[in-house]
């Protein structure tokens, strides 16, 4: 089995966040051979090409994270029938300067969780379309749109629904073997 390293942002900055406790959930579930690595977000200023000729020692950083994974995995909540402001102000750090776009030929895949039925439905979307212009090759399919119900997942990630967990499972296997096509065709730069 070949080893990946996957780093994974949780689009919300709360601490009670259950877009925390669906990436806490999808750490547990991931097959072996796929090392999960959170990178945050939170400290991050917001974002001005003002910065571009000297990036302050917090933006580096998160551009060296996204660059020491081989792929990355957006656990993400809507807001406002999109994605959040600081999710956003991250991907525009780590997508700039221009031809310093951390996100390129790197494999993504994009989830979240919701109280509401459709789940993250149209947040996902909006990503998708931020993701696609930052040229990030995307994990179609298995689409996943989580409804969030009180204690479907523990604060230590473990999921009490046997389907769901099944579900997230296969979910990241599948990541799992996009990753390595993926990789496979467009090998990462060292």
């Amino acid at each position: 089995m070949v080893n990946h390293k996957v780093g994974y942002f949780v689009g919300s900055l709360s601490s009670t966040s259950i877009n925390r406790l669906l990436a806490k959930a999808l750490v547990r579930l991931a097959p072996a051979g796929m090392e999960m690595r959170e990178i945050p977000i939170k400290d991050l200023p917001l974002y001005s090409a003002d910065y571009d000729a000297d990036y302050p020692p917090v933006a580096q950083a998160f551009k060296q994270a996204i660059a020491d994974v081989d792929a990355v995995l957006f656990v993400t909540p809507e807001y406002n029938r999109s994605i959040p402001g600081g999710l956003k102000n991250a991907i525009d750090w780590a997508s700039r300067p221009w031809g310093q776009n951390s996100f390129a030929r790197k494999p993504s895949a994009v989830i979240g969780t919701s109280p509401g039925s459709i789940g993250t439905a149209v947040a996902q979307q909006s990503l998708r379309g931020v993701l696609c212009f930052c040229n990030s090759p995307l994990m179609n399919t298995v689409e996943a749109y989580i409804q969030f119900k009180p204690g479907l997942i523990s604060a230590e990630g473990e999921v009490s629904n046997e389907g769901t967990a099944e579900f997230l499972r296969n979910y990241m296997t599948e990541f799992q073997a996009f990753i390595t096509r993926v990789l496979t065709v467009l090998p990462r730069e060292t």
